[in-house]
């Protein structure tokens, strides 16, 4: 392996944007979710239950800030849904999905030793 470079995590490195760390772990998921339509915030609090009012929102800011979800006013209803750049990454947080699916039971081994 090389020595990285002295600038590789500049505050303008690709990496540094890089969309798969995405700030908040619940972002994935409302991509997923908002792959088919889009939804209201409502609608997306139904299917993750286990999400605050609080977290679902930062996780949509954090979404929109970077280009991924627009937010849509009509009177009182706020719909969400993917903007052309979100739907770009939809492919490669798929692969991701896939792979964690892979290796499902091999991350569970991994992680259950060091929880116990």
């Amino acid at each position: 392996m090389s020595r990285p470079e002295p600038d590789m995590f500049d505050e303008l490195c690709p990496s540094s944007f890089l969309p798969v760390r995405m700030d908040h772990r619940w972002a994935p998921l409302v991509m997923r979710l908002l792959e088919a339509a889009p939804l209201r915030f409502g609608e997306l609090r139904v299917v993750l239950h286990r999400i605050s009012a609080k977290e679902l929102t930062r996780a949509l800011r954090i979404l929109e800030r970077d280009g991924f979800v627009s937010r849509a006013t009509a009177g009182r209803a706020v719909t969400y849904e993917l903007t052309p750049l979100g739907r770009s990454l939809l492919g490669p947080l798929k692969v991701v999905y896939e792979w964690t699916a892979d290796h499902w039971d091999e991350l569970l081994n991994a992680r259950d030793p060091v929880e116990a």
